[in-house]
């Protein structure tokens, strides 16, 4: 669920914590704000033969602020609904310059079911939008963003993750080639350790593959546009109560090929209103 779901050290929904899709059924509607916030040193990046090279990295700043609304219907049980309004920021520095703003929009709806007390699957499905405040934010073409969810919960574990692909539409400049942004693959899984009622280390492995951009002008694609990331972390969940909690993580990566690394720090302040179900969200 990343502002650019291709950019190098940024591998769709790496921002999840433990318990992302922990979710109940057959529960009175209610809401919760989340806020992302997450920092890359890429100093270094690795080329098409997977090799790891100095220069060329950046600082990053990104920043999700995320609505969703939860509800049931009576008519159809066992079915739990979401539906999630998500705005991104970002903030770069890289040879000696800087810009910022907010990016493209993200929204959508989730659906999931319990097939017994201790597991949840579901999927998820958004549409993110083609513009932002700034050029240089701005993907000037539509995405889609769909997953596979899952969660199952032990009495001192949890695991849970994602399996999913990001769809792009086609990059249409005036006076310019038209291309087409390759699809890119993520999964995003989540181990914990139920330490205490407040406190939950994890670990964290992220992986992404994405394809190369296509030039649909001269049909052909672009030479060492492909890229492949996989990342490892560690973290802490802290329940401060029924309704926040705080979670908090650093990221490396472990393996990549022409995609700056993964160097990053990240944190997640969860808040739950209306209602008194705090399922670990």
């Amino acid at each position: 669920m990343r502002v650019s779901c291709a950019k190098a050290a940024d591998i769709t929904f790496a921002v999840i914590g433990p318990h992302e899709y922990d979710l109940p059924v057959d529960f009175k509607p209610f809401n919760v704000f989340v806020q992302y916030g997450d920092g890359n040193a890429a100093t270094f990046h690795y080329d098409g033969q997977g090799a790891r090279h100095s220069g060329q990295g950046a600082h990053t700043w990104s920043g999700m602020s995320k609505y969703v609304h939860f509800w049931t219907f009576k008519s159809i049980p066992k079915i739990g609904f979401a539906y999630e309004v998500i705005q991104t920021e970002s903030y770069q520095l890289a040879n000696g310059t800087n810009f910022g703003g907010l990016g493209p929009t993200i929204s959508g709806p989730a659906v999931w079911f319990k097939p017994n007390a201790h597991s949840t699957f579901g999927i998820q499905t958004f549409m993110q939008t083609p513009s932002a405040t700034r050029d240089r934010l701005n993907p000037n073409y539509w995405s889609n963003l769909s997953s596979f969810m899952f969660d199952y919960e032990w009495k001192h574990f949890g695991f849970d993750g994602d399996l999913g692909a990001v769809v792009a539409s086609t990059l249409h400049n005036k006076g310019q080639h038209s291309y087409h942004p390759g699809t890119a693959f993520h999964s995003n899984l989540r181990f914990s350790w139920k330490a205490s009622p407040h406190w939950e280390p994890f670990f964290g492995l992220d992986w992404q593959n994405n394809a190369g951009l296509r030039d649909n002008t001269l049909r052909h694609y672009v030479a060492n546009t492909s890229s492949r990331e996989v990342a490892l972390g560690v973290g802490l969940m802290w329940n401060i109560n029924s309704a926040w909690n705080i979670t908090a993580r650093y990221s490396h990566s472990v393996e990549g090929r022409n995609i700056a690394e993964t160097n990053a720090y990240y944190l997640k302040l969860a808040y739950l209103f209306q209602g008194e179900i705090f399922s670990h969200y």
